[in-house]
């Protein structure tokens, strides 16, 4: 039966990943890493040049780029997020209750 509670989820996730990991070798480690390295830079090169029609170094310098952006744009989402959640800590908590 599977966990309901994501985190419960993410954990188990975590001790599987780490299982993984402690049973590949060294040398197996760039192996097991290329195909999802070149998964990734597929990924943005499909996006800056969606036709294949490009020049392949300048394809690959977007494709840089674009990655970039891509991790700058998740670095300010865990920022806004980490921010809203200092701030609900910093709420106070009525409960629900109305003051008397």
């Amino acid at each position: 039966m599977a966990a309901k509670d994501p985190a419960v989820r993410r954990l188990k996730g975590r001790v599987g990943g780490y299982a993984s990991w402690a049973k590949t070798a060294d040398a197996d480690i760039a192996e097991r890493m290329a195909a999802t390295w070149r998964g990734r830079s597929a990924r943005f090169e499909r996006q800056v040049d969606p036709d294949g029609t490009m020049d392949p170094a300048e394809r690959a310098r977007r494709a840089r780029q674009a990655e970039a952006a891509y991790m700058a744009q998740l670095a300010l989402k865990a920022w806004q997020a980490r921010k809203a959640k200092a701030a609900a800590k910093r709420k106070p908590d009525t409960g629900g209750e109305a003051a008397a």
